[in-house]
């Protein structure tokens, strides 16, 4: 899919992007989803499906925060306080530490939709020259601040995810 240019591809891209991302989380063994069995975010580390998860909570939480901070009239800090763009394994390791108290895989799941569905509802209340007209991050519009946290991450994990689906069938 190419990279969305308006409201509509953006919401598109988000939920064809996540329904694939449901379907390969469903076919990880219930069992594996807490061991540390794929490749981290973090060059050398190994993390498992459940930090996989709490990773794309946290962008997603990030992504909603911003918007939040911007409603408030309070300065946005990109991607969030204490963190630069190329420190993006430490805050990948903040995710997992803020979602680690969430033992139960389907509260966690059931966490990620709910984010995807808080994030549909904030792009509903943009049109496309508020998602698209301006620069909102450095170079980047709101709209693809939005796409390159949410529905660019679902789809890597899909791919993580076959990754490890392929070795876990073998």
């Amino acid at each position: 899919m190419a990279i969305p240019e308006s409201k509509s591809e953006l919401i598109e891209a988000i939920n064809k992007n996540y329904a694939s991302l449901v379907k390969k989380l469903a076919a990880v063994p219930a069992q594996r989803v807490f061991q540390p069995i794929m490749e981290g975010h973090v060059k050398g580390t190994t993390m498992s499906v459940a930090q996989l998860v709490s990773y794309l909570i946290g962008w997603g939480e990030l992504v909603l925060s911003w918007h939040v901070k911007e409603a408030n009239g309070n300065e946005i800090v990109f991607p969030e306080v204490g963190f630069k763009w190329n420190e993006m394994g430490k805050l990948a390791q903040k995710f997992y530490r803020d979602y680690q108290d969430i033992t139960d895989y389907k509260l966690l799941l059931q966490r990620l939709e709910n984010n995807k569905n808080e994030i549909i509802k904030l792009i509903e209340g943009f049109n496309d020259d508020d998602l698209y007209g301006a620069g909102w991050c450095e170079k980047y519009t709101r709209g693809r601040m939005i796409q390159l946290n949410t529905s660019s991450p679902y789809k890597n994990a899909t791919g993580r995810l076959a990754t490890l689906i392929k070795t876990i069938d073998s």
